[in-house]
C-alpha cells in the first residue's frame, strides 16, 4: 500500500513543482488551454491581441499565434505600432525591395520594433502576409490632444486619408474614456480621451478595410485599446456589427495559477503573465 500511494504521489509532487511564466483564462476567470485560444481564434474574423509593450513573454506568444493562425487560415497581421502614412514603406520592405536599413531610415519605428516587432512583420513577409500599419500618425493624435477634432477638418485630403473617415463619431461616456479622464484628474481637459478615441477609430477602420476574405486579422495593440470590448472593438462593431470578433487581454500577477478578480470579464481571453518575466526595455 505504501508504494503504491508512493506512486501516485510523485506525479502530483512533480506537477506541483513545475513552473510556467503564462496562464491562460476564460473571461469568467476559468483556465484553459493555448489549443482552445487558437481554436476560437481561428474561427474569427478579427483578434484584438491586447499587449504590454514591454514583456518578453507576451511578444513571444503573439508571434506564436501568428504563425499557427496562418498554418489554419488566411491571416492578415496589423499593429498599433506602425502608422498608416508608413504602409508604403512597409509594403516595399515586405516585397524585398527594401532592406531593414532602408525601413529603419524612411519609416518611424518604435525604439523596441527591432526585438519586439520586427519578427512579427519578418514572419508576414516569410510568409506573404499582409502587414497593416492601422495606427493614425502621431502627429494628428497630438493635434487631437491639443486642439480637438475640429483641427482635423482642414487637413488636405491626402493626410485625411491616413485616419478615419471625418468627423469620428465620439461617445464621453464610455467607461474607458471616463475612467482615462478620471484619472487625470482633469489634465488635458475633455481631449485627452478624444486622443485615445481617434486612435481607436482609425485602427478599427483600417483592421475594417483589410479583413481578409475567409480569414482572421490579428492585431496588436495595447490593452488599453482593446479591454473591456471597448476601444477598437466598440468601433469595429459600430461599422459592422456583424463581425465575429475575439479579444486577448495582458496581465502580470505573482501567482499565475489563478485569475484575479479585478481582471475578470476584461476580455474573451486574459493571459497572465509572472510579473517576474524579462522586460524588454
Amino acid at each position: 500500500m505504501r508504494i503504491l500511494f508512493f506512486v501516485l504521489l510523485v506525479p502530483i509532487l512533480f506537477f506541483a513543482q513545475e513552473k510556467s511564466p503564462y496562464a491562460l483564462f476564460t473571461l469568467s476567470g476559468k483556465q484553459t488551454s493555448y489549443a482552445n485560444l487558437l481554436d476560437a481564434a481561428a474561427k474569427c474574423d478579427v483578434v484584438l491581441f491586447g499587449e504590454y509593450h514591454d514583456n518578453s513573454i507576451v511578444h513571444w506568444l503573439e508571434l506564436e499565434l501568428a504563425k499557427d493562425l496562418a498554418a489554419k487560415t488566411t491571416l492578415t497581421l496589423g499593429a498599433e505600432m506602425l502608422e498608416a502614412d508608413n504602409q508604403s514603406q512597409l509594403n516595399a520592405y515586405l516585397a524585398g525591395t527594401i532592406n531593414q536599413k532602408q525601413l529603419d531610415s524612411t519609416a518611424r519605428l518604435w525604439p523596441n520594433y527591432k526585438t519586439d516587432y520586427k519578427p512579427l512583420v519578418d514572419c508576414a513577409k516569410e510568409k506573404s502576409l499582409s502587414f497593416i500599419a492601422t495606427n493614425i500618425p502621431r502627429k494628428y493624435a497630438s493635434l487631437v490632444y491639443k486642439k480637438g477634432y475640429d483641427a482635423l477638418l482642414d487637413l488636405p485630403e491626402q493626410e485625411k486619408a491616413w485616419m478615419a473617415p471625418l468627423p469620428i463619431f465620439y461617445d464621453a461616456s464610455l467607461p474607458g474614456y471616463a475612467k482615462m479622464l478620471a484619472e487625470m484628474g482633469g489634465h488635458g481637459g475633455e481631449n485627452l480621451p478624444k486622443a485615445q478615441a481617434i486612435k481607436d477609430a482609425t485602427m478599427a477602420y483600417f483592421i475594417s478595410r483589410n479583413l481578409p476574405e475567409k480569414g482572421v486579422f490579428l492585431h496588436y495593440n495595447g490593452t488599453y485599446h482593446s479591454d473591456n470590448f471597448e476601444g477598437i472593438g466598440y468601433y469595429l462593431k459600430r461599422a459592422r456589427p456583424a463581425i465575429k470578433m475575439l479579444t486577448i487581454s495582458t496581465v502580470t500577477q505573482a501567482d499565475v495559477n489563478a485569475l484575479a478578480p479585478e481582471h475578470l470579464s476584461k476580455a474573451d481571453f486574459i493571459l497572465v503573465v509572472d510579473e517576474d518575466a524579462t522586460k524588454t526595455y
